[in-house]
């Protein structure tokens, strides 16, 4: 490093050390923001190398609020939500150059990974530092629900949130704040401003360029502005933001304005975008050549002192890049692990099992509905483990137990704190819940994800997230949560509460989807869910709820239904008829009426969508040799496509006749009764396909 350039007048001042900052203290900040540099250097020339660091974002510019935030961290306590630009914050937060490395090097002993996720996403979840999705500032939502987490178990830790300014853009950034306001939740909020989306200037991206003035009016919000260049500045400010959310007032906002001294990552060209004049100025703030005047100025350390740290940061720097470098590759072999956290889904009960559990209990001989089997489900769960948690919108106002009351008396019986009420905002919901499960390993949270499926889009992106966390960080987090949707038509509900979102989920790897047509297996299934780690997404047919069709007698407590495990309802011969949900019951009607025309129907309820039983389906198909795949969802790309293709790939020699599938027609559902029953698959289009098939 030049002497010259650093003492150069032509920088910007650091301002005064902190009375209560020893001048040891300012050495030790130095020594870690020379290793962070040197590192994050590093990482540019293992990527021109080739040999790592395919996505590199620099810190360069961010030291100073970097460095602050790093060393606030109560190691192994707090919580902390790092971005994709934090090296040095993990670096002062605890995290060794070596394991920085790792991950850029996408090694199998990468703490944060194991190589899966990308290089420059920082994490070690044995110590707290999270690991984050790419999509920028979703890991709001994670930071407000571990920090809610915290208030309802009474704990002394907070939770740290760090981004770039662009990712305040996002709706759920907004909806993360607000709910951290209102609740009063022990979370920071830290933004690092250094002025571009990527190419994007901030003026594009913000009504004010101090992004902070966009919150003022959030109550309960302690909002600070610190020069993010400066340790000292961001020391002092981040030492005010901390002791605000460990003193229980709520929430603060730390907005750092910093510089971007190089381009975003790699593959940005910024001098297509930003002048030379630009740059120079940038280069002026840069936190680490002014950290460096300063302490020659003041006499802190002689030129020989900071070349000695120096010379011993690169040392390090060689000795621990060795080892990360002849760390082992992932084993291709491992891909598929950590997919589900639990690969067995729970009990592996045969149907005998299932009929013995089934039968009915002394003085029990009414049978229940759907809507009550999954409430007395809901109460059995949570009684047998204290660490669950319920919210949805309308879930627990007074009497109220949701819009259709499955929820009636939970608030009452499990209290407010375990049972409450969430905003309309649905990624808040689902992505509170991500957060909420990181406090503890036994923590189950089940929301109620909308109040209709077709309500539950702008949960989407927390939903990818959720379901691949478990297999993102490499099996070290588990999000245990049951998302809860009312789904399906046949209530005259129109477009927007007739949907059957199935398909459009089950192409997300790590997610388990169930849909019960009975009460015994709403019940069995819940049950399942409750006691198997990951994310079930519980599809409720709505249709079904009250219905005579669904009633049947209340399991015994001990009965799980095993998540991936069909049920034969009705054995035939002739012809194989596989479905779920409220098909279900037309198939069962149908193959009635089959029957009188002597044409006998097996009819398999898959009950579980992800995983679905292959072995059940192999089984009558192998039988019949007929198949008739039928679901209540729109044909063009509904979930029988993906039944189809395995009969045809798996049991093309057992086939008789070619796969038919049956499905609602490829187009909105009307609200007119007669819209709706000219849309939907009904028992006359099973009778019809099930002639057709028999007489092939």
């Amino acid at each position: 490093m030049n002497d010259t350039r650093v003492s150069s007048p032509e920088l910007f001042p650091l301002g005064s050390r902190p009375d209560h900052v020893p001048v040891e203290t300012v050495r030790d900040w130095y020594r870690l923001m020379h290793l962070g540099r040197s590192l994050d250097e590093k990482a540019a020339r293992y990527l021109k190398m080739s040999k790592g660091w395919s996505y590199h974002a620099p810190c360069a510019g961010h030291e100073g609020i970097q460095l602050a935030l790093g060393l606030s961290v109560h190691r192994g306590r707090d919580f902390l939500f790092p971005y994709y630009r934090d090296l040095l914050t993990v670096l002062a937060a605890g995290m060794s150059v070596e394991e920085i490395i790792l991950n850029g090097l996408s090694k199998a002993t990468d703490p944060a990974s194991g190589g899966r996720h990308m290089s420059n996403h920082f994490a070690k979840p044995a110590m707290r530092i999270q690991n984050v999705s790419s999509c920028v500032g979703s890991h709001s939502l994670h930071a407000v629900g571990v920090a809610r987490a915290i208030q309802r178990f009474d704990g002394d830790e907070i939770s740290f949130y760090s981004s770039g300014e662009a990712a305040t853009s996002e709706g759920y950034f907004y909806e993360a704040l607000s709910g951290a306001c209102r609740e009063q939740l022990p979370v920071v909020f830290v933004l690092q401003n250094n002025g571009y989306a990527i190419s994007v200037p901030v003026h594009e991206q913000s009504a004010n360029t101090n992004i902070a003035d966009n919150f003022h009016g959030f109550r309960n919000l302690l909002v600070l502005n610190c020069d993010g260049t400066s340790i000292f500045d961001s020391w002092n400010v981040m030492q005010q933001a901390c002791a605000y959310a460990r003193e229980g007032k709520g929430p603060a906002m730390v907005h750092a304005d910093c510089v971007r001294i190089g381009a975003h990552s790699n593959s940005d060209r910024h001098e297509l975008y930003r002048s030379e004049e630009e740059l120079e100025e940038a280069r002026r703030r840069d936190p680490l050549l002014r950290l460096r005047a300063f302490m020659l100025g003041e006499g802190i350390c002689s030129v020989e002192e900071l070349a000695a740290i120096e010379a011993e940061n690169l040392r390090q720097l060689d000795e621990e890049s060795s080892r990360a470098e002849a760390a082992p590759e992932p084993d291709p072999s491992s891909v598929t692990r950590h997919v589900f956290a639990d690969d067995t889904h729970v009990c592996p009960l045969s149907n005998d099992d299932f009929s013995r559990l089934m039968k009915k209990h002394e003085g029990e001989d009414e049978p229940v509905s759907m809507r009550d089997a999954i409430n007395r489900a809901l109460h059995e769960e949570f009684r047998r483990n204290p660490s669950t948690f319920l919210w949805g919108q309308d879930v627990a106002s007074r009497e109220k137990g949701g819009v259709f009351n499955v929820t009636k008396g939970m608030l009452q019986e499990f209290g407010n704190a375990r049972v409450f009420n969430a905003p309309i905002a649905e990624d808040f919901i689902l992505g509170t819940a991500n957060g909420f499960c990181r406090y503890s390993d036994d923590i189950w949270v089940v929301v109620e994800g909308a109040e209709f499926a077709d309500y539950f889009w702008p949960a989407m992106e927390q939903l990818v997230n959720t379901a691949h966390e478990h297999w993102r960080s490499n099996g070290q987090f588990t999000p245990n949560i049951i998302v809860r949707l009312a789904s399906g038509g046949y209530i005259q509900g129109g477009l927007y509460h007739s949907q059957s979102i199935e398909a459009a989920i089950a192409n997300i790897p790590g997610l388990r989807i169930v849909m019960p047509a009975f009460a015994e297996d709403a019940a069995g299934l819940l049950r399942c869910a409750f006691r198997t780690r990951g994310v079930t997404v519980y599809l409720e047919p709505k249709y079904l709820y009250n219905h005579p069709w669904a009633k049947t007698q209340y399991p015994r407590p001990e009965l799980c239904v095993p998540i991936g495990r069909a049920r034969l309802r009705r054995e035939g011969t002739d012809l194989s008829i596989i479905t779920y949900g409220n098909t279900v019951h037309l198939a069962l009607r149908a193959a009635e009426q089959l029957a009188s025309e002597g044409v006998q129907c097996d009819v398999l309820d898959l009950r579980s969508i992800l995983p679905y039983d292959h072995e059940a389906i192999t089984a009558t198909v192998k039988k019949t040799g007929k198949a008739m795949v039928l679901h209540e969802a729109a044909r063009t790309g509904g979930f029988g496509g993906e039944l189809s293709a395995f009969i045809g790939e798996a049991l093309f020699e057992h086939l008789d006749a070619p796969v038919r599938r049956v499905a609602s027609l490829d187009t909105p559902v009307g609200f007119a009764k007669v819209l709706e029953e000219a849309t939907l698959v009904s028992e006359n289009n099973i009778l019809s396909a099930g002639r057709e098939l028999a007489r092939y």
